[in-house]
């Protein structure tokens, strides 16, 4: 189950507790906990060390991923964890020197939750949304709990959003079942802020045509787009790809291709 609501990534220092670090984030012990599957046999209850990775859900929030940055993160290393790119991580967080972060800085990462239910398999949550498994695992690197051949109901799963260098998708996520008039949106860095999009399902059929939309600002800068993606012709297969990408102003190739695993 995909969870829309904005959680903190957050790596435990000493001296700190589950309640204050859900008191910092807005969040709630139980809230953490079950996030984490901070339980036997993972901890005793509640127990965390120093260097656990923790994801700190705010229930009431609607929202995005935010890394909290420790000493020695750098944008290459945090934009490696989540299977993305410098640029983009700069850019989305409009950072003036990519080459300066400091400790508690909030960088927004493209990034989203699945909350595990019984009977799902990394296996089968790779297929589903079509990311790696080896960019689940990395995203998830330090966190209590995680183990590829054995995971948790109700554990928040940190799964990296498929993106370019100079595009990420917001919304749709991946694995949504699709409709006519689905929502889009983004950012990107585009020449002329045109952001173009098309719907192809399995068999290679283009359900909804190219159209493109606009950005509120225009490359080198990150703009913001959102727009609707309507049917031409109905699916012929039950899954399919959403397509976002530029195309090249010297020969109209598609360029920073984003494609979504999508369902019908």
């Amino acid at each position: 189950m995909i969870v829309n609501e904005k959680h903190y990534i957050y790596k435990v220092r000493s001296g700190d507790t589950l309640y204050s670090i859900a008191r910092r984030y807005g969040s709630s012990v139980e809230a953490v906990e079950r996030a984490n599957h901070l339980y036997d046999p993972v901890t005793d209850p509640g127990l965390i060390f120093p260097g656990d990775v923790l994801v700190v859900p705010s229930p009431s929030i609607p929202g995005e991923s935010v890394y909290v940055v420790n000493r020695g993160d750098t944008i290459s290393s945090i934009s490696t964890r989540f299977s993305t790119f410098v640029d983009l991580v700069a850019g989305v967080n409009q950072l003036q020197n990519p080459n300066v972060i400091f400790p508690d800085q909030q960088l927004i990462v493209p990034t989203f939750i699945y909350r595990i239910q019984s009977g799902d398999t990394l296996f089968a949550i790779s297929r589903r949304f079509a990311i790696p498994l080896s960019s689940i695992t990395r995203a998830n690197l330090g966190r209590p709990g995680y183990q590829e051949d054995v995971i948790w109901p109700e554990y928040h799963l940190l799964l990296p959003l498929p993106t370019s260098r100079n595009i990420v998708v917001c919304s749709p996520y991946p694995g949504i079942r699709f409709s006519s008039g689905q929502r889009l949106e983004g950012q990107a860095r585009a020449f002329e802020a045109n952001v173009l999009h098309q719907l192809r399902d399995d068999n290679g059929i283009i359900v909804s045509n190219e159209r493109f939309t606009t950005a509120d600002a225009a490359g080198p800068i990150y703009g913001n787009f959102s727009t609707t993606v309507p049917f031409d012709r109905q699916p012929t297969s039950s899954t399919g790809e959403l397509w976002v990408y530029t195309r090249s102003a010297n020969d109209g190739s598609i360029q920073d291709l984003v494609r979504v695993r999508v369902y019908f």
